[in-house]
């Protein structure tokens, strides 16, 4: 097993940080290897916005939810779906760009965001740092429109934190690998077995770290959250900024 997949495998979401400065030489690494990433039609679809201003951080903090991390830690990326250049290229030729307006383009768009950010994880634990993603960009978006200047045509899709870990925390049990890697189609029955046993794994996690109370398990957890929508003023918010999902 080579070393990349070892740092792969050995992932873990940090939310207690160092006061230590990252160097901007480090988040350009960070950065260049997610720029580096595949990307639908080379349409280059996606922008990534480094924070480190403190009253920034800080009041980014506040509009994804109230997680401290985002604040504490020196740096925060933000993942931003960017139409807005393929605009300019349309605007540039002639052919009037429609793909913003379909569910299609979301959807290429979502994509890209995820390798990028993928890429970014992965090369940030390389260099010793801890990271967090932070989908609650996308919780008062509107306000982190006027935050950090995005134009149309671009979403704050997520976050992530990025620092030095105060220490190593936790590693979270994944579902059997089983009900992940299918075999030539979907095997729905080894996703219907494998949820009992996982259950009861989150579970002994869940006690060992002293959130049981809190969550119970992987069902009850992910049941209570999916019963609404967590974010609800993200399509009021898309489609202000032109992108729509017909």
């Amino acid at each position: 097993m080579n070393n990349t997949i070892e740092i792969i495998k050995n992932h873990r979401s940090i939310r207690q940080y160092l006061d230590k400065d990252v160097s901007d030489e480090l988040i350009d690494e960070i950065v260049n290897a997610a720029q580096s990433m595949p990307n639908s039609i080379n349409g280059q679809q996606t922008t990534v916005i480094v924070v480190k201003d403190k009253k920034k951080r800080k009041k980014l903090a506040e509009l994804v939810g109230n997680q401290e991390y985002v604040a504490k830690a020196p740096v925060f990326l933000i993942f931003v779906m960017d139409f807005y250049r393929t605009f300019l290229a349309g605007e540039k030729t002639g052919f009037k760009q429609v793909i913003h307006e379909d569910i299609e383009g979301i959807e290429a768009g979502s994509v890209d965001v995820g390798i990028a950010l993928g890429a970014s994880i992965i090369a940030a634990e390389s260099l010793g740092l801890g990271i967090v993603p932070i989908g609650g960009i996308r919780k008062n978006a509107e306000e982190v429109f006027e935050l950090l200047g995005l134009p149309k045509y671009t979403f704050p899709m997520v976050g992530l934190v990025v620092g030095y870990p105060v220490d190593e925390s936790h590693k979270k049990p994944r579902i059997p690998f089983d009900s992940f890697r299918h075999k030539e189609i979907y095997d729905a029955k080894a996703v219907e077995t494998s949820i009992d046993p996982y259950d009861d794994t989150m579970s002994d996690y869940l006690k060992e770290i002293g959130r049981y109370e809190q969550e119970g398990n992987w069902s009850t957890l992910t049941s209570k959250i999916y019963q609404s929508v967590y974010y609800p003023k993200v399509k009021d918010t898309m489609d202000k900024q032109g992108f729509k999902t017909k």
